[in-house]
This record gives structure tokens, sequence and C-alpha cells, in this order.
């Protein structure tokens, strides 16, 4: 059966790198990939996947479905297809899009035998405000079993963490006035900014070494002879896990509060995008897409790497197992968020990498449909490490 597997994913290679190679050539950013969920849709449409379109509230998202005639497990792919602002697709979007969705259309030609169901979900702007979020929230993973992506990266990792983020906006509301003539009548929000940098800065201190707190001042006053009345901060708050990164997060909306009160600006704090969850890893889905990979022709792959980065896909690991590993673009070195990582995903070996990578992804949700002991263990680990 994972010949036929294998043999039809052959079969629909080119169509595969074509999609892969448009999203490449027309890069959309977050929330306005429509040509590229559309390309999508259409494909999965053509094999038979009934697909609903603009879930959670977000118009470029979609859930696509086939349902065998058989009783069995639910396995789910991710697409991401959003890309950067002025560097396109130099996080490999364009790759994982289609491999999810090449990996749902080759598990679809089985399923019919083996029973179960395939889901394709169209997740929208991992980069900024990752619709996988909302889709923990309002029960998409609730009908399915086991959620899967792929991401590439210079060499191939397992699936390990990531951790868990806040976007945090302070706004700091002052008085203009002269900066010379009448100093005095100003309040300075640019001071409450100041001094907010200088808190979070004297707190790194006293936080445990996995916390990342980086921030912008976004808006800091118009002109040098006039007392800044509005003046705004934007920083990412990391942890490796939510319940520390929310006690990391209390501290520094209490510098905040301090800087409020040290300058008389007033301040209003918001999220300016959605909060990431840690990743947890299923180590027994991990293992067994490890092994999968490894048939297709990758020689090898490394055990996870530390992350510092966030991804939403940490929100799905909390309500079903899942996992994110990465398939290498055998360059090592090779620095993500760059043009240089974008051209590299459309060559010729990149081509054959996605093909593995979609292949490694259906074989995976074939053992778990048609192995019911390794199914039950990747349930009960997550029931351990995550719901207990």
């Amino acid at each position: 059966m994972k010949d036929v597997l294998k043999n039809y994913l052959e079969s629909i290679q080119n169509r595969l790198w074509e999609i892969s190679d448009t999203f490449y050539h027309h890069p959309e950013l977050g929330d306005q990939e429509y040509k590229s969920s559309k390309r999508l849709i259409e494909f999965l449409e053509e094999h038979n996947f009934v697909v609903e379109k603009g879930i959670v509230g977000r118009s470029t998202s979609f859930k696509a479905v086939y349902n065998s005639k058989k009783d069995g497990p639910t396995v789910a792919y991710l697409s991401e297809y959003d890309a950067l602002p002025e560097v396109g697709h130099g996080c490999g979007h364009n790759l994982i899009g289609t491999m999810s969705a090449g990996a749902g259309v080759t598990l679809s030609k089985v399923v019919d035998e083996i029973g179960g169901r395939v889901v394709v979900l169209g997740t929208p702007a991992e980069e900024t405000n990752g619709a996988k979020v909302p889709m923990a929230e309002q029960g998409i993973f609730d009908d399915i079993d086991a959620a899967m992506i792929l991401h590439p990266a210079d060499e191939s990792y397992e699936s390990g963490e990531s951790l868990a983020m806040d976007a945090i906006q302070f706004d700091f509301r002052g008085r203009t006035s002269h900066a010379a003539a009448s100093p005095e009548m100003g309040i300075n929000a640019l001071d409450a900014v100041i001094q907010l940098f200088n808190g979070i800065n004297a707190l790194r201190q006293h936080v445990t070494s996995d916390v990342r707190i980086h921030g912008i001042i976004k808006e800091g006053g118009v002109a040098a002879n006039i007392v800044p009345d509005k003046a705004v901060a934007q920083f990412y708050v990391r942890a490796k896990d939510r319940s520390y990164l929310n006690e990391v997060v209390q501290k520094v909306i209490s510098i905040a509060k301090g800087a409020s009160s040290m300058t008389g600006a007033e301040v209003h704090i918001e999220n300016y995008e959605l909060s990431y969850d840690n990743m947890v890893t299923n180590q027994t889905l991990s293992k067994l897409f490890t092994g999968n990979l490894l048939t297709t022709g990758v020689k090898k792959v490394n055990k996870a790497k530390d992350s510092y980065g966030s991804i939403d896909m940490g929100n799905v690991s909390h309500v079903v197992p899942a996992i994110h590993p990465y398939i290498g673009l055998d360059s090592p070195g090779l620095i993500a968020h760059t043009r240089e990582f974008a051209d590299l995903t459309i060559t010729d070996n990149s081509h054959q990498i996605l093909s593995r990578g979609a292949l490694a992804l259906a074989l995976t949700g074939f053992d778990l449909i048609s192995n019911k002991e390794v199914l039950e263990k990747m349930k009960n680990e997550f029931r351990q490490t995550v719901l207990s």
C-alpha cells in the first residue's frame, strides 16, 4: 500500500512543483493570500475534497475534507502560504502549503480502502497573526486525531519545541508643549517609553535564560522642539512555556505602569497580534514521521534543535497530538527570512525535497490510520503530557 502512495505522489509531483513555484513568483502577505489559497483549493477540489472557505473569520483560510466510506481516524495536514514583506517566500511557506496539500491528496487515494478521513487546513498569516490560534480556540481540531506540518530549513530536524509568545503594544499619551520655552507644561510620552525600555533591560537579569524580550519604538514624537504627547512601543515577550510567560508579561506590564507613574503619561496596553503557545511535540508521532522521512531519500534527520522562535502550531499542539519537523534544503547554515532562502525553494533539488516531504507526511498519515496500536500510543502520550 505504501508503494501505491509513492507512485501516486510521483504522478502529481509536477503539479505540486508548479504550484509552489507560482507562490514564489507571486508572494502574498498574511491574510492577503487570495490567489495562493484559491490555487490550493482548486487543486484539492479537483481531487474530490469538500472545501469550506473562510473559516474562523479569516477570508483566506479553508478546511478541505476527504471523507472515506469507512470509519477511522482523521489526519490533518496544515498549509501555510503567506510570504514576508520585501523578502517573499524567505521562510519557505510556498513549500509548506504545497507539501501539505500534496500529502492530503496522496493519502486520500487509499482511505476509501483503509478507512478514515483526510483534512487539509489552509492557515493564513503564520508570520504575523496566525490563523491556527483561532482554529485551536474555536474547535476546528475537535474531530481531528493528529495534526502535521513540515517546514523547510537548512537541514532536516526532528520536531521540537518553540517559545510561547505575547505581542504587546504600549501606547503612552502625554501633553505637548514647547520643548524649550515651556517644557514644564508638557508631559513627555517618549520619556515613558524610554523608562519602559530601561525597566525591561533591568528585568532581563531576573528571568530564566529562555526568556526573550525584544521591542521597537513605533512612534516617538514628530519634532525635537515639541514635547511628544504620543509614543508607542511594541514588544514580543517569549518564554519556554505559557505559564511562566504569563508571569513575565505581568512584570513587563508593571514596568509600563511604573513608567506611566514616573512621567505622568497615561498608558494603554493591548496585544497587537495573537498570542502563540509553546510547541509540545508528540514524540510518538514524531518518531513515526522521522522513520518515514528516512525512507524517502532523506539521508539524515538531526535531533530537534533549540528554538527561540514562536509558531502558531504551538497552539494546535495543546489541543491535538501534533508535530512540526523540518526538512533540509541541503544547505547547512542557510538563514531563514532571506532572499537566498526564497530563491532556493524553486531549484530542481528543492522540488525533489518537496516531493519527499509530501510523501513522508502521507506515509505517516497512512500509518496512523492503519495501525491502531501506534494511534492509541500517540493519544495516550498526548493525554499524559498535555491534558494531565
